[in-house]
């Protein structure tokens, strides 16, 4: 299941105006039975019952443009800010340790090569190295962002800077529906789980170590989730970054306070703890969250859902259509 063919034009390319109109694929893993909906609708299969929780995290500008001290072109690509002034990078192009590179006022020094990764020290700290990077989008949409990535490629309740990926799941719910669904009784948490290079990895071997990615939840947020868990109501993850910070601070069925880092990798087999039910859009092949939604509804019913997707034409991948597994 996790190496499937994709036709190219299924790929979105662009973000759909009005978030909400996606289409809605709902999958009762249980009773492997499917359905079809638009996203707007969602709410005629949850009830008072559930609990929505969603990663607040907001995506940076983290694709850099620069040129190197001969003159050359470089693609910098900020993965994991290390301190101040020094960042993990990708970088596409050729560049040597030590050299150094340039963006209008900006210069960055390699300093370090890692296995597949460098580090890099910049003339400006953290907050000012935003000015000058791009919306980071994927490498399968085909074209340069847009005015209008700045506002799509980001959900309507990102608030903590840190992601290098949007949580595309959260990508279809608008202000209007989440005040709707709130008038119906569901309740929404919010917890941070800054999106990194183990989300963007395609895993060459399953055995692979993903790495680590950064999250956050508040005291006041797990002591909730717990008394609504004790009350027997049901908690909708609203994407993998979701579901993997919450199943990484889950101990004891549980869920304790955390701020740290994360290198959980969810595949078939993984015993789920906390989370009942997810929100996810349709991933691509040999993706670790392919592996984690698989993981969580079974890969019988998953490579049936992804052949009626594939089959009835959905749009695929971060700008694409949305998926709830119950």
């Amino acid at each position: 299941m996790f190496n499937f063919d994709l036709p190219k034009e299924l790929i979105a390319q662009h973000p759909l105006k009005e978030r909400e109109k996606a289409k809605l694929m709902i999958v009762y893993k249980e009773r492997g039975e499917i359905k079809e909906d638009i996203f707007e609708n969602i709410g005629n299969y949850l009830d008072n019952n559930y609990v929505i929780v969603l990663n607040n995290t907001k995506v940076i500008p983290a694709r850099i443009f620069a040129k190197k001290e001969t003159g050359g072109e470089l693609e910098i690509f900020l993965l994991k800010n290390l301190d101040d002034s020094k960042w993990q990078v990708l970088i596409k192009g050729k560049i040597k340790i030590n050299s150094r590179f340039y963006k209008d006022d900006l210069e960055g020094e390699i300093i370090e090569k890692t296995q597949d990764s460098y580090i890099v020290k910049f003339n400006k700290n953290k907050q000012e190295i935003k000015k000058y990077g791009e919306v980071p989008l994927p490498p399968y949409i085909k074209r340069k962002p847009t005015e209008e990535d700045k506002i799509y490629y980001q959900t309507v309740y990102a608030q903590k800077e840190g992601s290098i990926a949007a949580p595309t799941a959260g990508l279809h719910f608008t202000e209007n529906l989440i005040e709707n669904l709130k008038n119906k009784g569901i309740e929404f948490y919010y917890i941070t789980l800054h999106i990194g290079w183990p989300s963007i990895k395609i895993l060459k071997e399953e055995k692979e170590n993903i790495g680590e990615e950064y999250l956050e939840i508040s005291e006041e947020t797990a002591v909730k989730l717990n008394d609504i868990k004790n009350k027997g109501k049901k908690i909708i993850a609203v994407g993998t970054s979701t579901t993997r910070a919450l199943e990484t601070a889950c101990e004891n069925q549980k869920i304790r306070p955390y701020n740290g880092y994360t290198n959980l990798f969810i595949k078939p087999g993984y015993r789920f703890k906390f989370i009942d039910g997810l929100i996810t859009n349709f991933h691509l092949p040999n993706s670790t969250h392919l592996m984690l939604v698989c993981a969580f509804a079974g890969i019988e019913i998953i490579e049936k859902a992804y052949k009626i997707a594939i089959d009835k034409k959905y749009r695929f991948y971060s700008y694409g259509d949305s998926m709830l597994i119950i």
